[in-house]
C-alpha cells in the first residue's frame, strides 16, 4: 500500500481545521499538519494575486485518494482547490504501516 502526502491550501485557520479534524475522522487521512503564515502567489482569473493561507499536509495512501479528493472538494470553500499528492519514497517504516492503518476503513 502507498503512502502518500497529500498538500492542500486554505483561506483560513478556521476552514484549515474544519477539513483536517474531518478527514482524519473519516479515516481518509492519518494525520493531518496544518502550517499557517503560507502567502501563495498564483494567477486566477486573468490577474496575479497574493494572498496568506495555510497549507496543509495530509498524510494518506493511494488507496484513500479518491474518496479524499471528493471530500475536500466538499469541504473547500474555494472554486478550485489546490490539491496535489506525492508519493512517500521512504520513511521510518512503522510510521508509515500507522498510516496505512489509520486509513483503513475496516472499523
Amino acid at each position: 500500500m502507498s503512502v502518500l502526502i497529500a498538500y492542500c491550501t486554505c483561506p483560513d485557520a478556521a476552514s484549515a481545521d474544519v477539513m483536517a479534524r474531518a478527514l482524519v475522522a473519516e479515516r481518509l487521512a492519518a494525520c493531518v499538519s496544518e502550517m499557517p503564515g503560507v502567502r501563495s502567489t498564483y494567477r486566477w482569473e486573468g490577474r496575479v494575486e497574493h494572498g496568506n493561507e495555510v497549507l496543509l499536509m495530509i498524510k494518506t495512501t493511494r488507496e484513500q485518494l479518491d474518496a479524499l479528493t471528493a471530500r475536500v472538494r466538499a469541504l473547500h470553500p474555494y472554486e478550485l482547490p489546490e490539491l496535489i499528492a506525492v508519493e512517500a519514497v521512504g520513511g521510518l517504516a512503522p510510521y508509515l504501516d500507522w498510516v496505512v492503518e489509520q486509513t483503513r476503513d475496516d472499523d
